[in-house]
């Protein structure tokens, strides 16, 4: 079974993003007898990034695909629970680009719930003492804009997929002292990683009963 994680690329200026330092990790990686792990990295665009995750998919034919990003200043890994359909920030992506109340789909449904099995990761990440909570809010920047085109697309698909999206904090490398919170990368990779297991449990389940 394959397991796709994506991250991003740097941005606002940093010379880290902790989604994609973490992902990169797990590349290759056999994570158990039957899962495999593969790992993409996204432009922090709102034009380029769902497209890039999709292109990775055709390759790579995953069973699961989970969507990794950057929430600097929460104190946690946070799984997403839905994904809105809205693009309103006045940060810029890196291409410059600011979009303001505006739908990702025209027409489409105001939110989509992750289909990750998002409280038994929570269940597994606390298992390893590594701080985690739910999250109802993924925010309205390029994050939620690629979970929501993800969700989107697996409602279209016809090979059986799941997938949904986590945000992780910062690195302690990114801050000041003092500054915003931080989690290690060896936390961040190995939360990740049983992420992936968990959700290919759940999809194994999903599509055998």
């Amino acid at each position: 079974m394959r397991v796709l994680l994506s991250g991003f690329a740097p941005f606002g200026g940093s010379k880290l993003n902790p989604s994609w330092e973490a992902v990169r990790r797990l590349d290759g990686v056999q994570a158990t007898d039957t899962v495999e792990l593969f790992a993409t990295k996204l432009p922090v665009s709102y034009r380029e990034a769902a497209d890039r995750l999709f292109a990775s998919v055709r390759v790579i034919c995953p069973d699961v695909i989970i969507a990794v990003g950057q929430a600097g200043g929460r104190k946690a890994i946070t799984p997403e629970l839905f994904a809105m359909n809205k693009s309103d920030s006045e940060n810029p992506d890196n291409e410059g680009v600011v979009l303001n109340d505006q739908s990702i789909v025209e027409d489409g449904p105001e939110k989509y719930k992750s289909a990750l099995p998002v409280h038994e990761i929570i269940r597994a990440i606390q298992e390893l003492d590594i701080p985690v909570e739910l999250s109802e809010n993924a925010g309205s920047f390029v994050c939620n804009h690629v979970f929501y085109r993800l969700m989107h697309e697996l409602r279209k698909t016809e090979k059986p997929k799941i997938g949904g999206f986590i945000h992780v904090p910062f690195l302690p490398e990114q801050i000041s002292k003092n500054g915003a919170p931080s989690v290690a990368i060896d936390q961040l990779t190995e939360a990740l990683k049983q992420a992936a297991i968990v959700s290919a449990a759940a999809f194994s389940e999903k599509v055998t009963v």
